[in-house]
């Protein structure tokens, strides 16, 4: 069987870190079926590139922005280079000029896309997030679309927490505010003064990636609640923190729905409006209460909604058992398959004739 390999397409810059994350899950579950996985990203800082090292992965630096004419002359060198078999391009703004050139090369194009903003002529196309209809979709002949909750982007360190989220941990109450890969706002912070003044709170943890512009200042607020607030840069430090917690506040992206697979109660607060369906949609499924905008989120809002939430247990155990039934975490598995089954297509049986 053919073990060409795949390559990823993504920046993780200022302009946002949320694609080439996304893009480390799908390359650890691409590496699991024994494909070779490399990376060709203009990283900023180049620190972000160890997860990718940690991974096992491989990296070839560059200087063009994604979508660009100079982009796309550099990613199919890259494809012809590495003679690979597929090449997955997360970013939020593609255009459908860039997908036609690459898939004319004959190699596999996989969007990742949750905006739905061009018409999309390459084989496949996933959506990591809910919300969106596959009417919001507009599709070429033979373009297969994967989306829905069959395909949200678990990481394996999350998963595997579902035996221990069976059950709600014994109190007293522990909270964890994790707010995505692009809080450039430092909501985080704003959130965490809230909830340090619930005293029902007797733990609060802080997420925040290493490479984050507001990680000191996030590490000043939690020294000055020692032994009450902590800040985690890992994900098996997250991961840690949500194996204990009663309930998550999150901002309706990726690490919304893996907390939903786990069964974490959550107050979702979004912060991009590429979000906003997808906090609806667990909002209506029953396993997070959606505040709206982050921008237009008060403290009193917030710490009421934080009190309901703490004073009925039934409405967490309501919102632990909708998220583990609505999301199983196969997502990346799924996508794989999918990949799988295009890149070898099953061949017809031939034809016998009889003597």
């Amino acid at each position: 069987m053919n073990r060409a390999p795949i390559l990823f397409r993504c920046d993780a810059t200022s302009a946002g870190y949320e694609s080439f994350y996304q893009c480390l899950v799908l390359a650890g579950a691409m590496q699991r079926r024994r494909r070779g996985t490399y990376f060709l990203s203009r990283l900023e800082p180049q620190t972000v590139a160890a997860p990718i090292l940690r991974g096992g992965h491989e990296w070839s630096e560059t200087t063009t922005t994604v979508g660009t004419a100079d982009d796309l002359d550099a990613t199919l060198r890259e494809v012809r280079r590495l003679n690979a078999a597929a090449v997955a391009v997360a970013a939020p703004h593609v255009s459908e000029e860039y997908l036609r050139e690459l898939d004319a090369t004959g190699v596999l194009v996989l969007a990742v896309d949750n905006a739905a903003g061009v018409r999309f002529p390459n084989k496949l196309v996933m959506n990591p997030f809910l919300g969106l209809s596959r009417d919001s979709y507009k599709l070429e002949r033979g373009t297969q679309l994967l989306r829905g909750a069959r395909y949200p982007l678990v990481r394996p360190q999350i998963r595997r927490l579902r035996p221990l989220r069976a059950q709600e941990p014994p109190q007293p109450f522990r909270a964890v505010v994790c707010l995505g890969d692009e809080d450039f706002d430092n909501v985080t912070l704003t959130v965490a003064r809230h909830l340090v003044g619930v005293k029902e709170v007797s733990r609060l943890d802080l997420f925040a990636r290493p490479h984050s512009p507001h990680l000191d200042a996030l590490r000043e607020f939690a020294a000055g609640y020692e032994n009450r607030v902590g800040v985690a840069t890992e994900v098996p430090e997250l991961a840690a923190r949500v194996s204990r917690c009663h309930f998550a506040v999150t901002a309706g992206d990726g690490v919304a729905l893996e907390l939903a697979c786990v069964g974490v109660p959550q107050l979702m607060t979004t912060l991009y409006d590429r979000h906003a369906a997808n906090a609806r949609r667990l909002d209506e499924e029953g396993v997070a209460t959606d505040l709206g905008p982050a921008s237009a989120l008060t403290a009193d809002a917030l710490v009421q909604a934080v009190d309901v939430l703490l004073t009925d247990p039934m409405e967490r155990q309501g919102m632990a058992r909708c998220g583990r039934q609505l999301i199983d975490g196969r997502g990346p598995d799924r996508l794989v398959c999918a990949v799988e089954v295009l890149l070898h297509p099953a061949q017809p049986a031939p034809l016998r004739i009889a003597a």
